[in-house]
């Protein structure tokens, strides 16, 4: 078994946190993710690089300094449908776009479509990379793992009022 590191940071929109192994991100912690402490423990240099690399360019993100991210991912959270639909929103939403759950029940072939999807954003191990805030409902702005609060504050962040969103004036202001 791979050993894991974690590491938390501040950022204007609160405390975050990486799971990271040497292989890549695991997961992305958001302020309302218990950041525990007291694990993992285990010290790995390489998986201590991956972590610190990934919480610089997701602290530059939510600082509004960045609309990318390259660090490595490791996806063994994730399998089956839910990785499929995982990859497809990773692949399909850039920054400042949206998506809607039904769009992306089409177009990653999910059975059981934007309900379905819905489930998978709930457990979503990668928010913020594999951007299931820029997943919305066909008539508002859907739900979000991290609180709306949080979910309007990235969009806003991103630009997305810009777009036609089914409730722009819900993404009006970044405040938290």
């Amino acid at each position: 078994m791979a050993t894991m590191v974690r590491t938390t940071f501040e950022t204007p929109a609160g405390r975050f946190g990486v799971l990271a192994t040497e292989a890549g991100v695991r997961a992305v912690l958001l302020p309302s993710s218990k950041l525990r402490r007291s694990t993992p423990r285990a010290a790995d240099p390489a998986a201590e690089a991956v972590a610190a690399h990934a919480a610089t360019e997701l602290r530059e993100y939510l600082d509004g300094e960045r609309q990318a991210f390259d660090f490595p991912l490791d996806w063994s959270l994730a399998g089956g449908a839910q990785r499929v639909v995982l990859e497809t929103l990773h692949d399909i939403a850039p920054y400042g776009h949206v998506v809607t759950y039904g769009e992306l029940a089409r177009r990653s072939g999910c059975p059981g479509g934007a309900r379905a999807v819905g489930q998978v954003m709930a457990r979503n191990p990668l928010p913020l990379v594999v951007p299931c805030h820029r997943v919305v409902a066909a008539g508002g702005l859907g739900g979000y793992g991290g609180g709306l609060p949080l979910k309007r504050w990235l969009l806003a962040l991103e630009g997305a009022t810009t777009l036609e969103l089914p409730d722009a004036t819900a993404v009006s202001s970044p405040s938290l």
